[in-house]
């Protein structure tokens, strides 16, 4: 769902093959399950499963048409967790650059 917390997000991105599948839908325009199927060793089952995960937390979009199952990345839906990673990141080079400035 859209507005999934950032800890949502991490966790649908926490796999190997869901950021490949990202990776996979990025590019723009929409890829059915059997597409994204054939470039894989993986069912279509076990890419579907993982398709659901990311819809789930609101990185991809779905659109049907007939019988396909169409996806669309929503790379708008990383803004929280990258606006999350962009806080971490701050306090970061704040501490480091705390550290560097002492002279223990």
């Amino acid at each position: 769902m859209p507005g999934s917390s950032p800890a949502d997000i991490f966790a649908a991105l926490g796999d190997p093959t869901r950021l490949a599948l990202l990776v996979a839908l990025r590019s723009g325009g929409t890829r059915s399950i059997a597409r994204l199927a054939a470039t894989s060793a993986m069912t279509r089952q076990a890419v579907t499963k993982h398709l659901k995960v990311l819809e789930r937390v609101g990185l991809l979009r779905v659109e049907r048409s007939g019988r396909e199952t169409h996806f669309i990345y929503r790379p708008e839906a990383l803004d929280g967790a990258r606006a999350y990673l962009d806080a971490i990141g701050g306090r970061w080079s704040d501490v480091g650059s705390a550290v560097r400035s002492s002279k223990v």
